[in-house]
């Protein structure tokens, strides 16, 4: 288990982080998303072990990361930034990452080649960025990590090798109970594959869940009414927001989607639709108080 606790990090004057608290169950998958500049990146090098926290604590299995090389061993991270001595071909790193790392698996290294097709007598710097980045994972998941942290990890793959990545994460995790953390701003491709979400804005944590407890607990709701909008319904307690096209309501309310449903129909509605709202819509809607525009999730 990782498990951040009341963890802050300050560059000069500025507050990257305040008081994070978070857990991550192994063999589970973490998205970790939030506005720009919310302080991302900053916690994922914390819990890579190579920004040091300025107070709070952070443990994987219940020893620290930061100079642990015993425990930093058993993690991967793949920054946004990827960083090669480009004059090195594919080859040539994956002999540089077997003498250096200990975990380093040659059997999984050429199984791997095959899934991602790229020659390893390729030099790096003649690559693109989406295939360095499928080369980052080619020998990050060589090196068979207990801990994957990922930092925009798709941005630059097709949708071909998006899903193929995925994939390959997935099984990782099912067959090794690896942990996996990923910061992402597509928030479609977390959705298929996390478990847990956490949304971080300004350097603070403002919601952690189960991503099924997540949308099982707020609704998109559909409604026409023959007679009018009844205001009444308007002012219903799991009603947190509204708007209208055409005659037809749409709301987000939050609660069962039963309890809904019984007190939707209660105003004789022509039509009703509920319906579950995908985690972008759902982000969107949590940070509709700072800032965000919360219509946007309505048409």
């Amino acid at each position: 288990m990782i498990e951040v606790e009341q963890v802050s990090k300050h560059f000069e004057q500025i507050e990257a982080l305040h008081d994070v608290t978070m857990q991550v169950r192994k063999g589970s998958i973490y998205g970790l998303v939030g506005s720009n500049g919310a302080g991302k990146t900053t916690l994922l090098k914390i819990l890579a072990g190579l920004y040091r926290q300025d107070s709070g604590a952070v443990r994987v299995d219940a020893e620290p990361i930061y100079e642990n090389n015993e425990v930093k061993a058993r993690l991967v991270f793949i920054s946004d930034n990827l960083y090669w001595f480009l004059n090195f071909t594919v080859e040539d790193m994956a002999n540089f990452y077997r003498s250096i790392y200990s975990r380093w698996d040659q059997e999984r290294y050429s199984k791997l080649g095959a899934a991602f097709e790229i020659d390893p007598r390729c030099r790096l710097k003649t690559l693109s960025k989406g295939m360095q980045r499928q080369v980052a994972f080619w020998l990050g998941l060589s090196l068979t990590p207990d801990i994957l942290i990922l930092d925009e990890p798709l941005d630059g793959l097709d949708p071909v090798m998006r899903q193929k990545v995925k994939n390959l994460i997935v099984q990782d995790v099912a067959a090794r109970e690896m942990t996996v953390l990923i910061s992402s701003h597509n928030l479609r491709d977390l959705e298929g594959i996390c478990d847990q979400i956490g949304i971080l804005h300004h350097g603070q944590m403002l919601i952690q869940k189960d991503l099924d407890d997540l949308q099982a607990g707020l609704h998109k709701i559909q409604a026409a009414f023959s007679g009018g909008i009844p205001e009444a319904l308007l002012q219903e307690e799991p009603v947190l927001s509204w708007g209208s096209r055409n005659g037809v309501l749409t709301f987000i309310a939050r609660g069962s989607h039963e309890e809904i449903v019984r007190q939707m129909q209660a105003y004789g509605p022509a039509l009703l639709d509920v319906l579950p709202l995908t985690l972008e819509e759902i982000f969107i809607y949590e940070m509709g108080e700072n800032g965000y525009d919360i219509k946007s999730i309505l048409y």
